[in-house]
């Protein structure tokens, strides 16, 4: 009795030794990779009354371009709060019209108070900018036992679906003990480092973790462009794109992210 005593003492004891070592990141910089297979994403966008152009220019675009166009964007954190923003691409810009494409781009610069549940996103439409202020997205995420290593931390996966149809892969650290997550993806007990579009055929990792105290004037609010709410977007989306067909179907999920 006494050693199963002994053995019970020592395990408690190596158990609170472990959570005293243990290293939480509640600030610091993650650097993310968005990845757009541009290929499935331009032959989806095929049908029968643009396939006459649409093929062989898809057809000219896989000989000079490869298959997964690659963006890079930071997520700074601190006090609850973060700030994720594109990496201005310095590559050449390609002469091909289907690197337009709004999926292929970075449209958003989102800040969001966790504490508050409230976001503010500077988002490019076509030629016009918005100002989305509104409360953050409320996803009703469902979590699995499945796992994954990103970047160093252990995640475990959540799946959702956003905007009634989009459906969300998601793969979150409770290491870093912040609710947040790239683009206007939150909610999760744990930073998300790993996000997937499986219909969509876009991704965004992790690819750098940086611990690290992070300024409060790190984390700037974006305050450019045209302010609405997310229902009063979503309408402007809406009434333009009425008579875009499902070519504008796409493009109005695109916008609405």
């Amino acid at each position: 009795m006494k050693k199963y005593i002994i053995i019970l003492i020592s395990l408690f004891s190596s158990s609170i030794l472990f959570a005293q070592n243990a290293h939480f990141t509640t600030s610091g910089i993650i650097q993310y990779e968005k990845k757009v297979n541009m290929y499935a994403v331009i032959k989806k966008a095929i049908n029968k009354d643009n396939e006459s152009w649409y093929t062989p220019a898809f057809e000219s675009y896989k000989k000079n371009q490869p298959q997964f166009k690659v963006l890079k964007s930071t997520l700074t954190f601190g006090n609850n709060k973060t700030l994720y923003a594109p990496v201005i691409d310095d590559a050449p810009a390609s002469n091909s019209w289907f690197s337009d494409m709004p999926l292929a781009q970075q449209i958003n610069t989102v800040y969001t108070d966790l504490s508050s549940s409230f976001s503010v996103t500077n988002k490019k439409v076509f030629d016009e900018t918005f100002l989305v202020k509104d409360t953050a997205r409320k996803i009703n995420w469902k979590i699995t036992n499945e796992t994954r290593e990103i970047a160093g931390y252990m995640c475990r996966r959540a799946n959702a679906i956003v905007m009634d149809s989009v459906y969300v892969v998601a793969f979150y650290t409770d290491e870093i003990p912040l609710a947040g997550g790239p683009e206007s993806f939150t909610g999760l007990p744990g930073m998300i480092l790993g996000v997937a579009l499986p219909h969509d055929n876009v991704t965004w990792f992790a690819t750098k973790v940086t611990d690290t105290i992070v300024p409060e004037t790190s984390l700037k609010v974006p305050a450019k462009g045209k302010v609405v709410t997310y229902a009063g977007l979503k309408t402007t989306l809406t009434n333009v794109m009425k008579d875009w067909g499902e070519y504008g179907r796409k493009f109005f999920s695109i916008f609405l992210l």
